[in-house]
């Protein structure tokens, strides 16, 4: 048993309706049906019109709303029939839309002009024809743009029709139509120069779909580049501020390590200046000497002598220029215990004497490290 969607089918309407769901992708065959009886199974209009409502183009059976052509004729009637539009404007939306376009060019001094107005053009099944199926121009011969389209189109004699089509990706004049025609004959051979010519129009239109998709495809490809160049520049950008951090950070080290070495070899000079400096250690057996017993921060000892009339700061470069003293010290006694002052301060502007700071033949005093405070 046929199915439901192919009752009442002959054998080429069953094959069509099979095409078109083939060419379309819709899924309905009661759909597919419906739109082929509305196009009274011409499968390339139908075609076509599906492809013109995929890409936002209003159907065919659903025109919008727009003003009607007025054409004067000889006798200064004005006769309202079809929608039409501005020359060149047709040819642009003929060709953007890929749909037939039909031109009429209206000879007003011919004797033919206003019977094929008023009787063929006027003619509802004409009119719906042209308006369902193609777009429409318009014009007369007596005006500039209908004159200069008229020199292209070289008619011989009035009324005149031209079927202008996107054709081999041009716009091209697929046929012409010349002299007095009635309102069939005028559908019937209309009819048959889209019919011959709607393959090109398909043609067309699935060519163009590809050149969109593939444009769409690269595109999206040149995006996705986009993405994964900025991705990299970014990557890179990131490793570029760590390479200059690290950069900098040896930089930072390098300067410190330099600034120690000077800091260092500062030291060992003043120590050195120091000890050149020192007045000579008196003998054991001077009466006026004092004899210091020096016990470090590293628990080891030294000795020296010193007279009792030198200043409290002797002691203190003494111990600076030694090798095994610490950086910054304090000295200190025991007996009682107190911090010498060996250094100028507020307090004692001009260190004492050994003498005056009390200290006896024989001392023993303790360095104290200050060197981390």
């Amino acid at each position: 048993m046929a199915a439901p969607e192919e009752r009442d089918l002959t054998q080429e309407q069953t094959e069509k309706l099979l095409q078109f769901q083939d060419l379309t992708g819709i899924e309905s065959m009661d759909q597919c049906r419906h739109t082929l009886e509305q196009h009274n199974w011409n499968i390339e209009a139908a075609v076509q019109d599906r492809l013109n409502e995929q890409e936002g183009v209003p159907s065919v059976f659903n025109p919008p709303p727009s003003r009607p052509l007025q054409v004067n004729t000889a006798d200064h009637r004005i006769y309202s029939y079809v929608v039409s539009r501005p020359q060149p404007r047709a040819l642009n939306d003929a060709k953007r839309e890929l749909r037939f376009l039909l031109v009429y060019l209206h000879g007003d001094d011919h004797q033919d002009s206003d019977d094929f107005c008023r009787n063929t053009l006027c003619a509802p099944d004409v009119i719906s024809l042209i308006n369902n199926r193609m777009l429409f121009w318009a014009c007369s011969t007596n005006k500039p743009e209908g004159y200069r389209v008229s020199q292209a189109l070289r008619e011989n004699t009035y009324p005149f029709l031209a079927m202008i089509m996107l054709k081999d990706r041009r716009m091209t004049v697929v046929g012409r139509l010349e002299g007095l025609i009635q309102p069939d004959d005028l559908i019937n051979q209309l009819t048959f120069i889209m019919d011959a010519n709607q393959t090109y129009l398909v043609s067309e239109r699935l060519e163009r779909e590809e050149r969109n998709q593939t444009q769409v495809l690269r595109q999206q490809q040149d995006e996705a580049y986009l993405a994964s160049l900025r991705a990299d520049q970014e990557k890179e950008r990131k490793k570029q501020e760590e390479r200059e951090r690290k950069r900098r950070k040896e930089e930072e080290v390098q300067q410190q390590k330099m600034a120690e070495e000077r800091r260092r070899r500062n030291l060992q000079e003043e120590k050195e200046r120091k000890s050149e400096c020192l007045p000579p250690e008196p003998p054991p057996d001077d009466p006026e000497s004092v004899k210091i017993i020096f016990k470090l921060p590293n628990d080891s000892r030294v000795e020296r002598r010193f007279h009792f009339t030198q200043s409290l700061t002797v002691i203190h470069d003494f111990l600076f220029s030694l090798k095994e003293s610490p950086e910054k010290f304090q000295i200190e006694a025991n007996f009682p215990r107190r911090v010498l002052p060996c250094l100028p301060s507020e307090e004692w502007p001009n260190p004492p004497t050994l003498q005056e700071a009390g200290l006896s033949q024989t001392e023993v005093l303790f360095v104290q490290d200050l060197t981390d405070d």
